[in-house]
Parts: C-alpha cells; sequence; structure tokens
C-alpha cells in the first residue's frame, strides 16, 4: 500500500541546507587547495563527510515529517524510499573503490559519475516522490555528464565540479518540493 503513496517525507528546508553546504565545503577546498591539485583522499574525504551529514539531516527530518504526515504508513514510506537510493549509493561507492584500487588515474570521474547516480536514483524512487523532482533527477543527469566533460579537459578533481552541482541540485529539490502542490505540512 504505501508504493501507490506519495512520499512527503522530504522537507525543502534541509533540502536547502544540503545544497549549502555543498557550495560551502566547495568554497572551502577551493580556498584551502588554492587550485593546487589535490591528493584524493584530501579531495574526497570532505565530500564523503559532507554526503554522511546530508543522509544523516535527510533521513532524520524524513522520519519526524514523515510520522506526522503520513502516520501509519511512514515507517513502509521511508523503508520504500531507502530501498530505491541503496543501491545507487552501494554502486557509487563500489565504482569509487574499485577506481581508486585499480585506476586512480580516473578518479576525477568520481564527480560526474556520482552525479549521474544520483540522478538515475530520483528517477527510480520517482513514483514515491513528488512529481515534479523528475526535474531534479534529470538536473543531476545532466549536471553529471556536463562534469564529466569539463572535467575531461583537465582530469583533475575539482571542488566546483562537485559543489556547484551538487548545491544546486539540492537546492533545486527543496525549491520544488516548497512549490509543489500538497507539500504542506497539512497536505
Amino acid at each position: 500500500m504505501a508504493r501507490g503513496v506519495v512520499f512527503r517525507g522530504l522537507g525543502p528546508a534541509t533540502l536547502a541546507a544540503t545544497g549549502v553546504l555543498a557550495l560551502l565545503v566547495a568554497a572551502g577546498q577551493a580556498l584551502v587547495l588554492g587550485g593546487a591539485p589535490a591528493a584524493p583522499l584530501a579531495y574526497f574525504l570532505p565530500w564523503i563527510l559532507t554526503a554522511g551529514i546530508a543522509a544523516a539531516l535527510i533521513l532524520a527530518e524524513a522520519v519526524t515529517r514523515s510520522r506526522r504526515i503520513h502516520s501509519d504508513l511512514a515507517d513502509d514510506l521511508i523503508r520504500a524510499a531507502i530501498e530505491q537510493f541503496l543501491p545507487v549509493a552501494a554502486a557509487g561507492a563500489l565504482i569509487g573503490l574499485v577506481l581508486a584500487r585499480v585506476a586512480p588515474e580516473t578518479l576525477w570521474l568520481l564527480p560526474g559519475l556520482w552525479q549521474v547516480l544520483v540522478g538515475l536514483g530520483v528517477f527510480g524512487a520517482a513514483r514515491l516522490l513528488p512529481r515534479g523532482l523528475a526535474l531534479a533527477g534529470a538536473w543531476y543527469v545532466l549536471a553529471g555528464l556536463a562534469t564529466l566533460a569539463l572535467g575531461a579537459s583537465t582530469e583533475a578533481l575539482s571542488p566546483w565540479l562537485m559543489g556547484v552541482p551538487f548545491g544546486a541540485g539540492q537546492l533545486l529539490v527543496a525549491a520544488i518540493l516548497q512549490f509543489a502542490p500538497g507539500e504542506t505540512d497539512a497536505g
């Protein structure tokens, strides 16, 4: 039954905060690195931590908001949403581990690949999410492809090629949720 209900556990303010966080991490990395090539660990560790913080914030709000809005269906809806994104997250982590192990010179591909995977995760969860979020899925896929194209010219790990697409994507998700019909706490 939960699979036929639109999941309204995602809150615009938290998603906007994760977008701002991504932009702040990109700015911080750009300042610290000062244009120098980043060692993979120094580049990816802040992003992995940022993703973990963002996921924890989103999950915490999804649980409390969903229980308030969906009451009896909340746990089933949260489980269904996690089931849609877990394979994408696992694939992203495994791709990163494989590239780091067998082809570290290709790690510059990860930001774009991760963006494409997030877009595919959004599309995969589309039946659970408000309809307008398909636009965010398209953003992430197109941003990921653009990141791959732009990154290919330098093959360097750019804070901006990670932060701007994720920051803008999360802000787009927040805006869609804020203005989507029926997306209020009462709705």
